[in-house]
């Protein structure tokens, strides 16, 4: 089995990476400190035609698969953009995947390439503070009338809604003691992101500043029926095509995040004397580190074998759930173990590791808790009862 990255591969990481070469540390550093969305960032990219990564060709997207784009998002976040960068264009990848698989041809000429080309930003919002991952008891009602849907509800954690200009929603268009099953009943939409009829509180957090999370009130939010994706009712079944996309790439961020963090470590390892010798000889320091490494490059394995599944259209639930699981422990236990390699100068934000570990717990918590991937593997792979 040929592990290399083929020859398109390497073009893509290398590309990439030359892009970040532009935003170096001092810039994120800024961003983490001051807030505001990277513009010039996601322009960068998009003027470069990395945005749509995963779209068709004919939509303006460069036609290639989950692998690629788990390459690319590594590559954004070991540049030392870790989540922040990653964040800021993470919905181009996946996001609008229901909208290429179920949209209408119309639709996809609309909708898909403004996005790719930077002109339009999306965000994605599905969770509510009542329901967390139990997305099949979402209350956030869109009732038909006459040519359009009216909206009436509330989001929660919706990333960069401050600065969106469309958003991807799922809504219950048939209330809930009226449905056959829960999974029935719910409806997505793509359409203009209305400030007049949405209102937007930002979410103050503790790590990635600089991409927003909110939360959303609708009230009277109207949506032209042009702008559904799909059938009617049909909407979790559709969200569901992106969501191990959605793991894998998360996945990738948090191997990218915990290289970052461990090149950091080993070069202050080698570097910082005490008592007279660099504490990169002591084996209290090199072990853990190993150990790091070990495990972000077997999460690595995991997130290729998860993508390539993907991509040749093979079951790859258990494989998407086991790499984000894994890889967000990986990265977890890598940018923590930075920050205990630099001891008291960890904690300086002039150093970076306190950012990365503040960031890591982004892909440890979303866009699935560890707890519900290992009760999907326990279920699923092992044919144990649903605990849940």
């Amino acid at each position: 089995m040929d592990f290399a990255l083929t020859d398109q591969q390497e073009a893509i990481r290398d590309a990439i990476a030359k892009i970040c070469e532009g935003f170096p540390d001092a810039y994120w550093l800024k961003k983490d400190h001051d807030g505001g969305f990277p513009h010039d960032f996601h322009k960068a990219l998009a003027d470069a035609g990395w945005l749509g990564i995963c779209v068709p060709e004919e939509y303006g997207g460069s036609g290639l698969g989950i692998t690629e784009a788990a390459i690319m998002m590594r590559t954004i976040a070991e540049s030392g953009a870790g989540m922040s960068g990653a964040s800021a264009v993470h919905i181009n990848v996946f996001g609008l995947n229901p909208v290429v698989v179920f949209g209408t041809e119309e639709q996809r000429k609309r909708m898909l390439p403004p996005m790719v080309e930077g002109r339009e930003k999306a965000c994605f919002a599905v969770t509510e503070p009542n329901t967390g991952l139990n997305t099949t008891q979402l209350k956030t009602r869109a009732v038909a009338k006459n040519d359009r849907y009216i909206v009436n509800g509330q989001k929660v954690w919706i990333s960069t809604a401050q600065v969106a200009h469309k958003i991807l929603l799922l809504a219950r268009t048939t209330p809930l003691e009226e449905v056959r099953s829960p999974t029935h009943g719910l409806s997505l939409f793509y359409t203009d992101f209305d400030r007049n009829k949405i209102k937007v509180h930002e979410i103050e957090k503790m790590g990635r500043k600089i991409v927003d999370s909110n939360e959303l009130f609708f009230e009277d939010f109207e949506i032209p029926m042009q702008d559904r994706i799909g059938e009617e009712g049909k909407g979790f079944q559709y969200i569901l095509e992106g969501m191990n996309p959605e793991r894998i790439l998360i996945a990738a961020e948090a191997v990218g995040l915990g290289k970052l963090a461990l090149s950091r470590a080993t070069e202050y390892a080698k570097t910082r004397v005490v008592f007279n010798r660099p504490i990169g000889k002591n084996q209290g320091i090199q072990h853990p580190l190993a150990v790091n490494w070990i495990e972000l490059e077997a999460a690595w394995l995991m997130v290729m074998q998860a993508a390539w599944q993907y991509d040749k259209g093979l079951p790859c639930g258990a494989g998407a759930n086991a790499a984000k699981y894994f890889a967000g422990e990986a990265g977890y236990h890598a940018c923590e173990q930075a920050v205990m390699t630099h001891g008291g100068f960890g904690y300086a934000k002039e150093f970076h590791v306190e950012r990365y570990l503040r960031e890591v717990l982004i892909p440890r918590i979303a866009p699935v808790s560890p707890q519900l991937a290992l009760s999907f593997i326990a279920e699923k792979v092992l044919g144990l009862a649903k605990s849940y």
